[in-house]
């Protein structure tokens, strides 16, 4: 059996005390340890997006530390997939790499994640809001034990025109609707589970999971297939029929109507704040998700608040060095750095407070958001595909709501 192979199989106990082992040896240690001596070489898997932000930091983690030669190597890796990309071949894992925090749990069962300890713990907790440390936090053997580092919340929100509506519009989908045409659509990526999931939740739908020991997932149920969830699909497959509306999820199209003109609102991400308010100038705004009318009563769309985490691989050679860098890449001064590079919004308590930070549109859209949100951990893995290809089939013709509701429950459920 190979050493991928292997690794996967360890059962979670045993994972999560080679890994507190390892940590507690050398990866919770104040003065970092190497086999390379003085020279001591990261590789690092960032997102496209913050590669340069991540050479950034790196270079100003050199200067900070010049008691060793360090060296960077970056590596190109989405977060939305690390847990895959990193599983699928262990023996080439990078020491430090972001992650969204759905995948927290795939990398503690494939015994992936080195765990924080000690001081870095204290501070980690200390200066993090509690929802952010949660989401890096899992419960092994009845002890509470965190395995990353955040960075950032990750939630949708409403972008808009501000020159096409009131203020008064944006608090519910129909006021929203009412401001629209067929030439000047509302966007929304309903074929992305990441988005819809927003209408399941809102009404009150949900999954359950039940795990093993290893958290493997050993049974996965949705009450989606009732009569509100008949409800929630009808209004979904009414919303994808609705000329004024634009259900594409290709960022790089939305941003196009928003150029154009063939789009004055839409549910986006951070990510694209800085295309869109290029596009809309000094009409750029934002706002928090909108209700929606679900059998005549107003309701918070749900959406997934997610959390991108840093981590410290298992594998690493040099776990204390990584710790080391991966408390810098996520101390405040780098998540105030990282929200003027990108406009993310920090997790760090104190950066949130920040003039900058607290005054911004997109981050007053963030938070209100958030106050409806569902916490994207320990997501099924069964959810993403089922959910997006539901709301896709919605976008062509011939769409059975019945038939197809009901291949999306069975699609979601696993060991029923």
């Amino acid at each position: 059996m190979n050493k991928k192979n292997f690794v996967k199989l360890l059962p979670l106990g045993l994972c999560a005390v080679m890994a507190l082992a390892t940590c507690a040896a050398c990866g919770d240690s104040d003065t970092p340890t190497t086999t390379t001596g003085d020279k001591v070489t990261l590789v690092v898997w960032l997102p496209k997006e913050d590669q340069e932000f991540g050479r950034e930091v790196a270079q100003a983690f050199k200067t900070a530390h010049p008691e060793k030669q360090y060296t960077f190597q970056f590596g190109e890796q989405a977060e939305s997939d690390a847990s895959s990309a990193l599983l699928n071949d262990v023996t080439n894992a990078p020491d430090c790499f972001a992650f969204a925090s759905d995948q927290l749990y795939p990398l503690i069962n494939g015994g992936a994640l080195n765990p924080i300890l000690g001081e870095r713990l204290t501070t980690l907790k200390a200066d993090n809001t509690p929802e952010s440390v949660d989401a890096a936090t899992a419960l092994v053997g009845g002890e509470e034990i965190t395995y990353a580092y955040p960075i950032t919340d990750n939630t949708t929100f409403l972008f808009y025109n501000k020159s096409k509506f009131q203020e008064s519009d944006l608090a519910t989908l129909e006021g929203i609707l009412a401001k629209c045409s067929k030439t000047e659509r509302f966007a929304f990526p309903l074929g992305d589970a990441f988005y819809s999931s927003s209408f399941f939740f809102g009404a009150g739908l949900d999954y359950e999971v039940e795990r093993d020991e290893a958290f493997g997932e050993t049974k996965v149920t949705t009450d989606i297939g009732g009569e509100t969830g008949n409800a929630v699909g009808q209004l979904m497959a009414n919303l994808a029929k609705n000329e004024k509306f634009y259900g594409e999820s290709n960022d790089s199209k939305i941003v196009a109507g928003f150029h154009d003109g063939s789009v004055i609102a839409g549910v986006s991400g951070i990510w694209n704040k800085t295309a869109i308010q290029r596009e809309l100038g000094e009409n750029f705004a934002a706002a928090p998700l909108p209700t929606f009318n679900l059998n005549g009563e107003p309701t918070p769309m749900k959406p997934f608040a997610g959390y991108k985490l840093f981590g410290v691989c298992h594998y690493s050679n040099n776990k204390a060095d990584a710790h080391l860098f991966a408390q810098f890449f996520t101390n405040y001064e780098n998540q105030i750095k990282h929200f003027q590079a990108r406009g993310y919004n920090p997790t760090n308590k104190q950066a949130m407070t920040s003039d900058a930070v607290k005054d911004d549109v997109c981050v007053k859209a963030i938070q209100g958001t958030l106050k409806n949100a569902h916490t994207m951990k320990g997501v099924p893995t069964t959810w993403w595909t089922p959910v997006g290809s539901f709301g896709s089939a919605m976008l062509q013709s011939g769409f059975d709501l019945k038939a197809q509701l009901s291949a999306l429950v069975a699609a979601i459920q696993k060991g029923v």
